[in-house]
């Protein structure tokens, strides 16, 4: 089979893809044939150098296919890799699993042409999307749905600051807000992608850019209820500058960097709340293929690449060119 492997860290020369073996599942495992495969910002961390990813490494975290041995039976992959068996997995909580991984990071992923995975992690695909759509969404799906839902509790009428709406992770937080009932301000890098956020139902768009976005969000609202954050350093002080007396500041990522000043005297005065997440327990995964399928959460595709084109679909995505997900077509 076709498959997209590292041997080293770098750019995206190091990016191969090579024929190797089918893989031969074990008891209690299942071979999807996988039609399309989405790429996410933890694809270009993985590349660029995680410590500890074991090399080589079949890039990819999201997937769908046709189960191998039920021909025809279309399903989608949780990107979660998790033991069932330890406390936290025992207590629904499987994104804290003692051995917790995720597909592309820790062990092999999507990017190829077949995968073996247990049961647990394959279920049904929503009827109503496309398999182009269906790989679009779930870690970016489950991963928001934790932070805003189960993380932060959004609850109606809360105003909620989204960083980065053309992100795969951002355009569904939009939404999640939305479903929720809650007033959503948005901020995107161009004029084209503030538009999109409006498409999604942002109330507010703001050009995070060209606009000064502290000042725009005291004209809409004031403060913050809740910051739903994945860009790091960079967007950091504002988020803490907007943030509400009790707010809550959620974040999954740190794409512009790690490292950031808190002051602990306004943190217990203001009494708010920071807030780290990943990715989503099996309910989440769940909840988010449900409202999928409830056509309440709609999955964008922005650009679609052959697997021989890999390099070019990294390169898209860490220019940030995208509304929404790019997918491969496998």
């Amino acid at each position: 089979m076709k498959a997209v492997r590292i041997h080293k860290h770098g750019g995206i020369e190091v990016l191969q893809v090579e024929e190797i073996p089918v893989p031969e599942p074990g008891p209690g495992q299942i071979c999807v044939h996988l039609k399309t495969s989405a790429l996410n910002h933890l694809d270009i961390w993985v590349r660029n150098g995680i410590p500890g990813v074991p090399l080589p490494m079949i890039m990819g975290s999201d997937g769908t296919g046709v189960d191998r041995f039920k021909a025809g039976d279309p399903v989608i992959v949780q990107p979660l890799v998790y033991c069932s068996t330890c406390r936290n997995c025992q207590a629904g909580k499987e994104n804290m699993c003692e051995n917790m991984g995720i597909l592309g990071e820790s062990t092999n992923g999507t990017n190829c042409e077949f995968i073996v995975l247990d049961e647990k992690c394959v279920q049904p695909k929503p009827d109503n999307i496309s398999f182009t759509e269906a790989a679009a969404f779930p870690l970016v799906g489950q991963t928001a749905y934790q932070m805003l839902i189960k993380r932060a509790a959004i609850q109606p009428g809360e105003n909620v600051l989204v960083w980065g709406v053309g992100s795969g992770v951002g355009h569904m937080a939009v939404q999640i807000a939305k479903i929720v009932g809650c007033n959503v301000i948005a901020t995107a890098g161009s004029d084209e992608k503030c538009r999109f956020a409006t498409d999604l139902g942002a109330d507010l768009a703001i050009h995070h850019y060209n606009d000064n976005i502290a000042a725009e969000v005291k004209k809409f609202c004031g403060k913050v209820d809740v910051v739903f954050e994945h860009v790091g350093s960079a967007t950091w002080d504002v988020s803490m500058k907007v943030l509400s007396n009790g707010g809550r500041v959620v974040t999954c990522g740190a794409t512009t960097g790690a490292n950031v000043s808190i002051d602990l005297r306004h943190l217990f005065f203001k009494q708010q709340t920071i807030l780290g997440s990943t990715m989503g327990d099996a309910d989440t995964f769940t909840q988010v293929i449900k409202l999928v399928e409830e056509g309440q959460l709609k999955p964008r595709v922005e650009k679609i690449f052959s697997l021989d084109d890999i390099a070019s679909a990294h390169e898209y995505l860490e220019n940030s060119e995208q509304f929404g997900k790019v997918v491969l077509t496998l």
